[in-house]
């Protein structure tokens, strides 16, 4: 006897149970609803912030009453806020021992969360320590001996170093947090992380955020999370609302440069992001520029740690307009002030696409996201168009009206 069977998507299945889990979870509308302490409050409010964006709404309560969260959202939404806010919830304030330990991929965005933290902890009377390269470690131990934190960020390399000499001490950690998760899950931060979280008690709350999450990490979290609540958004949703994408044929390589001048010289541009892919590059195009009286700021791996902090504080205060960037900016970094990003190369990632462009268009604001290709490009463009769903036109003639 022939029995006819129906083709199943099994892929299918699983995202349709991952929505109907999604539904379920609670939006709260306003940060008064989350039930959160008086000092978390005066905290948000003091901040700047007046209502919760999508993922706050759906991701702060969930992380403050102690569930594994993996939290995505596009880039400018607040999620730095989101976990911030549900850790200061739940760390107790009478306990003077660090409780929560969040880890970010580059010594910039620790010190940036590390901003969050402490801005948004004012009224709470909670410690937090950022433990980064550039920062002696001798010090990072005297400061963890003498005035523990409740919370501390690090990079993956010096916190598992604090573990490893003892002064970071572990029995009263409850909250592990991979902020860029995906990268934080990828080869050459994986070893690290999974020691980090191999040391920690195996009922530590673990929260994951990313603007991107892709499949093979999301496989990887099912070793080391416990049921957790799965905040996600479909590929096609992820390109940013409020971000215009074009790009530009320059031709060929060469021709680049002569196309970055014609645009600087008819167009203001208030600040800018300006990415390649190589420290080499970055450095042969700041000198071109600086050459030609377009001043301009650099940053990459290569600068040592006080400098490239000095960098990003005068960006952020606006003394550069112009920052040329290897990928070391593409994720997490938040300057408000940046209303156009350009691909002077296309990135070889296509994750990354994602969050170049997101350095625009920061929390509802108006970006512009320009590419600069080749000939040789043009099939890679399509691909980026197809998997992120969006459109990717020709610059046009007015685009000074975008900015």
């Amino acid at each position: 006897m022939n029995i006819k069977t129906k083709n199943v998507n099994w892929g299918d299945i699983e995202e349709e149970k991952e929505e109907k889990e999604s539904c379920n979870i609670i939006s709260y509308q306003s940060f008064d609803d989350m039930g959160l302490k008086e000092t978390v409050l005066r905290g948000i409010y003091s901040y700047g912030f007046k209502h919760p964006s999508v993922i706050q709404q759906r991701a702060i309560v969930p992380i403050s009453t102690g569930r594994d969260i993996i939290g995505q959202a596009q880039s400018g939404t607040g999620k730095t806020a989101t976990f911030t806010v549900g850790i200061l919830q739940a760390v107790d304030e009478s306990l003077m021992e660090p409780q929560c330990i969040i880890i970010a991929p580059t010594r910039e965005l620790a010190d940036q969360i590390n901003q969050v933290v402490t801005s948004l902890s004012v009224h709470a009377g909670i410690g937090s320590l950022v433990c980064i390269g550039g920062i002696k470690v001798r010090d990072n131990m005297n400061s963890l001996r003498r005035y523990p934190p409740h919370v501390v960020i690090g990079t993956p390399g010096r916190i598992l170093d604090l573990i490893n000499r003892r002064a970071l001490k572990l029995q009263s950690i409850k909250m592990l947090c991979l902020d860029e998760a995906d990268e934080m899950l990828s080869k050459g931060f994986q070893e690290d992380v999974r020691d980090i979280i191999s040391r920690v008690s195996e009922n530590t709350q673990i929260l994951l955020f990313s603007a991107t999450m892709p499949e093979e990490c999301l496989e990887l979290t099912t070793r080391f999370m416990k049921s957790p609540i799965k905040i996600l958004v479909k590929k096609e949703q992820l390109t940013l609302l409020g971000i215009s994408q074009f790009y530009v044929d320059c031709g060929q390589d060469r021709q680049k440069f002569g196309v970055l001048r014609e645009i600087y010289s008819e167009f203001s541009i208030q600040q800018a992001v300006i990415f390649c892919n190589s420290k080499r590059r970055v450095e042969w195009l700041a000198d071109r520029m600086n050459e030609e009286s377009f001043g301009v700021s650099k940053i990459h791996g290569g600068i040592p740690s006080a400098e490239r902090m000095e960098i990003m504080k005068d960006f952020r205060l606006g003394g550069t307009r112009v920052l040329i960037s290897t990928d070391l900016l593409a994720r997490g970094i938040d300057v408000q002030q940046v209303s156009v990003v350009i691909n002077y190369d296309l990135p070889f990632d296509k994750e990354n696409y994602l969050h170049r462009i997101g350095r625009s268009g920061r929390f509802g604001r108006k970006g512009v996201a320009v590419n600069f290709i080749t000939q040789r490009d043009y099939r890679y463009l399509q691909l980026l168009k197809r998997f992120y769903d969006t459109d990717i036109a020709p610059l046009p003639k007015n685009f000074q009206d975008l900015l």
